[in-house]
């Protein structure tokens, strides 16, 4: 193989690979479900890894759902009641985003409120991994 090829070759597969790793990037701010649940469908369909750095509020929790998803320690998530346009909370927009979460962190929000009103409760990166059984990721 030329060396051009191969130089080619081997900026094509390390491009692709870094394209196949997801992160929450453009999604911190949280938003309607309808832009989150594909992007977990896709990530649970490949088995490809999905990080949630930096911030993650609202319905970015839903990407705790996915199967191989990790947190970074310096990251923090944000969790709510599920509301309508109105801020109105709204039972079945909770119980959505409860069901993307694992049992540990579902009782633990639940327990503590956190799902009952539309005020933003956060919990670090570092407590989701130690406390709540979630993956750090790899570095």
């Amino acid at each position: 193989m030329p060396v051009r090829s191969f130089v080619v070759a081997v900026l094509l597969v390390s491009s692709t690979s870094a394209m196949a790793e997801g992160t929450t990037a453009g999604y911190e701010t949280g938003g309607r479900f309808v832009r989150f649940d594909p992007v977990v469908s896709q990530y649970n369909q490949s088995g490809e890894l999905f990080r949630i750095d930096g911030q993650c509020r609202s319905a970015c929790t839903l990407f705790l759902g996915i199967r191989n998803v990790c947190i970074g320690p310096n990251a923090t998530l944000f969790f709510h009641a599920g509301h309508d346009p109105a801020r109105n909370v709204v039972a079945s927009a909770t119980q959505h985003m409860l069901s993307a979460y694992n049992a540990r962190l579902r009782s633990y929000v639940m327990a503590n409120h956190y799902m009952d009103t539309i005020e933003f409760h956060a919990i670090s990166g570092s407590d989701m991994i130690h406390k709540f059984g979630y993956r750090a990721c790899p570095k």
